[in-house]
């Protein structure tokens, strides 16, 4: 069976009296969890005493 674009069946769906096709209705977004409650759970108040840029810094070097 041939493929085509919607661009290739726009002037046949406009040509017609009956709609060829209807797009689908998007579907909803799921819950997205609570990254800072999860990281304040884990670690609470306490403040690392070096951050993972600075870690990443010392391994590569001088650049």
């Amino acid at each position: 069976m041939k493929k085509s674009s919607i661009r290739e069946q726009r002037p046949s769906v406009t040509a017609r009296e009956t709609a060829v096709a209807t797009p689908a209705a998007a579907k909803p977004m799921a819950k997205r969890p609570d990254f800072a409650a999860r990281l304040k759970e884990i670690y609470g108040d306490k403040i690392l005493p070096t951050t993972g840029a600075e870690i990443i810094s010392e391994l590569r070097g001088e650049r």
